[in-house]
């Protein structure tokens, strides 16, 4: 029997659980005051003289504002210099004061008023009449093409040179909350892997899940989950109908939930019961993609260089070639923050340049269909020198939670 796999039951592994939750401080109104300063001095380098950030993410983590997108524009205008202005309905007005984190003027538009003049009237205040508007990047299109009738005297530019370049690059705060984050979900993973018996439903699994990320004092439930037993671990992204477990199955679970906003994602798996040759043989092949992958990684590389490096151990193996399957059919990985999948992003011929501060992860998915499939997921922090792994990677097939 694997170690650390069963022998236990979900409630008891429930019960044991604590709630982690103040370990590690949010983001406060002064770090995202920080924030608005740099993207300004970026906006400055780049020669952008205004930002429209939509109620997206990328609101979310420079302001601590989370609204939400809807069929009414929500979103803040930042000038490469002066003041951040809060644009929403009038009558969300008083209430999006409640809500702000860092605070600024906040100004309304009524119902039969037009959001993107009020854009531009903001634009005129800060002293900005042409020039770059770099638009929120997840911004829907009716609110690109609004802004762009109502500025024609500007270029437009999408913000991921000033938001996803800073974003990528992690504060010792955001390190601190995703390696927080990445340990409570790794504990889950493994008094899941104690709670498995034969008969068990994905179903369960899931519920204990959820139950256990409120628990241990996470936002809320995972931001995703999936959980596959036997021959559906060969699906990298899940299938549409729960199994039941059974002696020999290969299980795979992969699930995260945001911790202050910051989002844990790990992948395990390991064989109910003892593993076969073929089940061994693939596992190990996985584990080694995954080593050379952080063996790479280090500023100035490519994230197609660590796609390289995890590919080219599996297609050496004789599977493969490229994204044919049986072999590896997913990128080798991708960067996370406040959302779970951000950039940079670990695809073969990848081009963007990594540096220090970057979060992402290395989780080679081998797949071959009509027999299991075995993915390990951890992330890694590109360092000055190097890269380190914000959680230590499965053991081995034997002992995958290092319980011996």
């Amino acid at each position: 029997m694997t170690i650390g796999v069963g022998g236990s039951d979900f409630a008891t592994e429930l019960a044991g659980l604590r709630n982690q939750r103040d370990a590690v401080p949010p983001i406060g109104a002064e770090e995202h005051a920080r924030r608005v300063d740099r993207a300004q001095a970026r906006m400055a380098e780049l020669g952008i003289a205004a930002l429209w950030l939509d109620g997206t993410t990328n609101l979310a983590w420079m302001t601590g504002l989370k609204h939400g997108q809807s069929e009414r524009p929500v979103g803040a205008v930042l000038p490469v210099r002066g003041p951040l202005t809060y644009l929403c309905p009038e009558f969300e007005v008083e209430k999006l004061k409640t809500m702000l984190a860092l605070p600024g003027e906040v100004r309304g538009w009524e119902e039969d008023e037009d959001p993107y003049a009020l854009f531009s009237d903001i634009l005129r205040s800060s002293d900005v009449s042409g020039g770059t508007v770099a638009l929120d990047e997840m911004a829907r299109v009716f609110v690109a093409e609004g802004l762009r009738a109502a500025l024609p005297n500007h270029h437009f530019i999408a913000s991921g040179p000033v938001t996803g370049y800073l974003r990528q690059r992690k504060t010792e705060q955001e390190v601190a909350l995703l390696r927080q984050a990445m340990g409570m979900t790794l504990e889950i993973q493994a008094a899941a892997a104690r709670g498995m018996r034969e008969g068990v439903t994905t179903t369960e699994v899931g519920e204990f899940l959820a139950a256990a990320h409120r628990k241990a004092g996470f936002d809320g439930g995972p931001a995703f989950s999936i959980v596959l037993f036997g021959e559906a671990t060969a699906y990298p992204h899940g299938v549409p109908y729960p199994q039941v477990l059974k002696d020999g199955d290969v299980v795979l679970i992969d699930v995260g939930a945001p911790l202050h906003g910051y989002v844990s994602d790990i992948t395990r798996s390991y064989v109910f019961g003892e593993p076969t040759r073929r089940q061994r043989d693939i596992w190990n092949l996985d584990h080694a993609a995954q080593a050379a992958g952080i063996a790479v990684a280090k500023p100035g590389i490519t994230g197609g260089a660590i796609d390289d490096a995890v590919r080219g151990v599996v297609v050496a193996a004789g599977f493969g070639p490229g994204h044919k399957t049986p072999g590896l059919p997913h990128r080798a990985g991708h960067g996370i923050g406040m959302d779970v999948h951000e950039g940079p992003y670990f695809v073969k011929g990848g081009k963007e340049i990594l540096a220090p501060g970057v979060t992402g992860s290395i989780e080679p998915t081998i797949t071959i269909y009509g027999e299991f499939g075995i993915r390990l997921e951890d992330h890694i922090l590109i360092t000055e020198t190097g890269a380190s792994w914000l959680t230590q990677p499965a053991r081995s097939v034997d002992d995958p939670f290092g319980v011996a």
